[in-house]
C-alpha cells in the first residue's frame, strides 16, 4: 500500500486551478479535502488485544496440561504439578503479557491499518466526510449547490458529498466515474492528479444540471484543504 505524508505544493495547484475551471462553467462550488485518515482505529488495536487474549485462555482450557509442562519447564520447578493458585497465576500472567504485546504492537500505524477491516474503515471515512460536509459545505452557498470531494489517504478511501439540491437533480451512482477515477490515481502514488481528475469529472455533471448563471458568485474557496 502506497503511504502518503502531505501533498506537494504543485499538488495543491494542480486541484486548485481544477476547482476554478469546474466552476467556471456552473453554479455549483466544490470543496476538496484531504486528510491524511479519517481516525486512529484505537478501539481496533483493543478488539485485536481482547481477542489475543481470550484466544490465549482458549489453548489454556484446551491443553492445560501442557501448559503446566511449559510453566513447570520456564520457572526451573522440581514440582511435578502446580498449586491452583500458581496455575491460576501464570494464566493471568500469560492474558496480561499477551494483551500488552498486542496492544504495543498495534501501536504501529501501518500495521493497525492493515487489520483494520475494510468495512470498518469506508464507515469511518463516510462519518467523517459527512461531518466536514456539514461544517464547510452544507448551506453555504445561497442554492444550495456545494459538493465536497474527500480523501482519506491512508485508507484509499474516498467520498463525494452533495448538497440538498445536487442530491435532488443528480443521484449518487452518478459520482462513480469520478471517485474510480481519484481512487485510480491515488492507488498509483498520484493524489493531487486524482483530486484534479474527481473535480474535473464532478464539474462536468454540474454544468450540465445546474449551468453557470449571470449572477453566480464564487461563496466557497477553491483552495485544496488539506487536514
Amino acid at each position: 500500500m502506497v503511504q502518503f505524508k502531505r501533498l506537494s505544493e504543485a499538488d495543491h495547484d494542480l486541484v486548485t486551478s481544477a476547482v476554478a475551471r469546474a466552476e467556471a462553467l456552473s453554479d455549483g462550488e466544490i470543496v476538496t479535502i484531504v486528510a491524511r485518515r479519517s481516525d486512529n482505529y484505537h478501539d481496533v488495536g483493543l478488539h485485536w488485544a481482547v481477542a489475543a487474549m481470550l484466544l490465549a485462555l482458549s489453548v489454556v482450557a484446551a491443553f492445560p496440561n501442557w501448559f503446566e509442562h511449559v510453566v513447570l519447564t520456564v520457572l526451573g520447578s522440581w514440582e511435578h504439578e502446580l498449586e491452583d493458585w500458581k496455575f491460576l497465576t501464570a494464566v493471568l500472567c500469560l492474558l496480561i503479557v499477551k494483551f500488552l504485546a498486542v496492544r504495543y504492537l498495534l501501536a504501529i500505524m501501518p500495521l493497525r491499518m492493515l487489520l483494520t477491516p475494510k468495512a470498518t474503515k469506508a464507515r469511518r471515512v463516510r462519518r467523517r466526510a459527512i461531518t466536514l460536509f456539514r461544517a464547510a459545505v452544507e448551506a453555504r452557498t445561497r442554492a444550495k449547490t456545494g459538493v465536497l470531494i474527500y480523501l482519506s489517504l491512508d485508507e484509499h478511501r474516498a467520498e463525494i458529498v452533495a448538497d440538498a439540491a445536487i442530491n435532488g437533480k443528480v443521484s449518487a451512482e452518478v459520482w462513480g466515474d469520478a471517485m474510480a477515477a481519484l481512487i485510480e490515481e491515488v492507488r498509483g502514488g498520484h493524489p493531487g492528479n486524482g483530486m484534479a481528475r474527481a473535480v474535473e469529472i464532478v464539474g462536468g455533471v454540474l454544468a450540465e444540471h445546474f449551468p453557470r448563471s449571470a449572477d453566480d458568485r464564487n461563496e466557497l474557496p477553491d483552495r485544496l484543504i488539506e487536514l
